[in-house]
């Protein structure tokens, strides 16, 4: 869904990258706040609805699991192992190698977030999925 959001400009997929990025853009008139404020939503909605519906499906229909406590683990188990995976494998390694994701003008200026920064962010992320695999959890059994 990134590369789909994206395409074959970095610029449409400004808003994940790191504030003095961002402003080092705004400042060489490349793009302005609202745009990418704009584009940060028209892609995380689909995204969220995109991946919940995704996850209620795999665990509720794919894998046949509808009580309470086995979707709970499973859904558990998927987010935090995509959040760790997004945060090292996706963000870290291929976005910090690749060339396409420099914009021009900013290449003194990480693109990528740093360890303790992701660590960070990660880790916060941790407790936020305990809550959002109940959330999985109740719609896969209401659904079920």
């Amino acid at each position: 869904m990134v590369k789909i959001a994206v395409g074959n400009n970095a610029l449409n997929g400004l808003y994940f990258y790191p504030k003095p990025a961002q402003e080092r853009v705004y400042e060489l008139g490349l793009t302005d706040r609202e745009t990418v404020a704009r584009k940060r939503v028209r892609f995380m909605i689909p995204f969220f609805i995109v991946m919940l519906a995704a996850l209620v499906l795999i665990i509720g229909l794919w894998n046949g699991v509808r009580t309470f406590g086995p979707v709970y683990r499973q859904a558990l188990l998927f987010l935090e192992v995509m959040n760790w995976y997004d945060g090292i494998v996706i963000d870290r390694l291929w976005v910090g190698h690749s060339a396409f994701w420099i914009i021009p003008g900013t290449e003194d200026i990480p693109f990528v977030q740093t360890w303790p920064q992701v660590l960070k962010k990660r880790g916060i992320l941790t407790l936020i999925w305990i809550v959002g695999a109940s959330i999985v959890a109740g719609l896969v059994v209401l659904i079920g």
